[in-house]
Formats: C-alpha cells, structure tokens, sequence
C-alpha cells in the first residue's frame, strides 16, 4: 500500500494581514463558533426585489442601466471648530457613534470675514458609508431615527439636485440610539446625502422609495 503523507500545516498570516483576518472573523462569528457574512437586509430587499422593480418601471434594456445607492455622506458642521477644538471632539464622537466609522475632518475652502473664517479652519466632520455598512445605517435611519422626530410627517421630496442625489437634514443626533443624552455637551444637527447612480430625480426617487424611505405625499 502507498504511504499517505500528512497533511501539511498551513502558514498562519503574521503581522497586519493575521490582524486584519482576526477582525473579520471577530465581526461576522456566530454563538457556536463558525464563521458567516450576514448580508444586511436592505441590500438584499435591493437585489431581490427593487432592481426588478425598477427594470420594469422604467423599462431598462442593460441591467446596469438600473440605479443603486453609490453612499450616503453625513455631515456634522461644528462652525466654531478651531476656536473649540472640545466642540469638534465632541462632534467627531458623536458621529463615529451613529455611523461605526471613523469621521474625517473638514475644512473651510476659503476666507470669509463676515464670519471670522480663514481658510483651512476646521469646521465640522463627515463620514462616507459605502456597502454593507450603508445599508445598516439605511435601515437604521428608517426604522429608529425618522420615527423618532416629533410630529413625523414623512421627509420632503423635494430635495434632490437634479442629478439623482438626496439631501436631508436632522436637527438632532440624540434621536440615534448611540447616543446617550447624558453625555451629549449640545445639541448639533446633520446632513444626510443620498447619492445614486440615477441619471434623473425620478428615477432616483423611485429608488430611494422602493429602498423605504418615508416621502411626504
């Protein structure tokens, strides 16, 4: 009989690709020790459903004619950011609490007296969510934050650009259930931005509808 060889141990990852594995296992590990990638609900809403949708609305020929969410970009504007560098901490907290992200500071582009501004102060924070991510703070958005806000009557449709994008203002980051009131030295409100690959408002309105967000009628 032929002599099986042993199988041979695999090289472990050093350095910063073991760290990067042991994250990922670390995110997606379930109770008894396996590993999965949960796909976040809304994305696959999206796949399963919205895209046939909106083939069969708008009657597209190319599959990749059909819009997507690209990202959604949230800002926070601090103003006083250089002259109270705690504000802009505080801001920058907050921020990376909603979005599980780090956010990035911004800064002005140009000089404006009137307002004590030179340019290259820092004046606030963003935040760019990209895939799974977006989603989850998607989903989040429509289902805890919008139903929080006192008298909700459905969010304006009236706030796109003309090229498929959406914008929309919060004027409190206590409605995210990251944040604890406690701990909050004042409030400051937000911009969400929609952007999508739709070449028209319409077809990004139909999107972001079929996606649930709650427009006025």
């Amino acid at each position: 009989m032929a002599k099986q060889k042993a199988p041979q141990p695999q090289p472990q990852a050093t350095g910063k690709k073991a760290s990067k594995e042991q994250k990922s296992e670390k995110l997606f590990e379930t109770g008894d020790g396996a590993i999965t990638k949960i796909t976040p609900r809304l994305r696959t809403h999206y796949e399963q459903v919205v895209r046939a949708q909106l083939q069969q609305q708008f009657g597209y020929r190319n599959p990749m004619q059909i819009p997507k969410l690209e990202k959604i970009v949230i800002n926070m504007g601090v103003g006083k950011g250089e002259q109270e560098p705690k504000t802009l901490d505080n801001a920058v907290r907050d921020l990376a609490l909603i979005t599980g992200q780090k956010p990035v500071v911004t800064t002005a582009k140009k000089s404006i007296a009137n307002f004590r501004l030179r340019e290259g102060h820092r004046i606030g924070c963003k935040v760019t969510l990209r895939g799974d991510r977006m989603y989850v703070f998607l989903e989040k958005l429509i289902n805890l934050v919008l139903p929080r806000i006192r008298d909700f009557s459905g969010i304006s449709p009236r706030s796109f650009d003309g090229r498929g994008n959406y914008s929309l203002g919060l004027k409190e980051q206590i409605l995210f259930p990251e944040i604890v009131y406690d701990q909050v030295d004042r409030i400051r409100g937000m911009d969400i931005t929609f952007c999508t690959t739709a070449k028209t408002d319409e077809e990004a309105f139909a999107l972001l509808k079929a996606l649930g967000l709650p427009f006025r009628k």
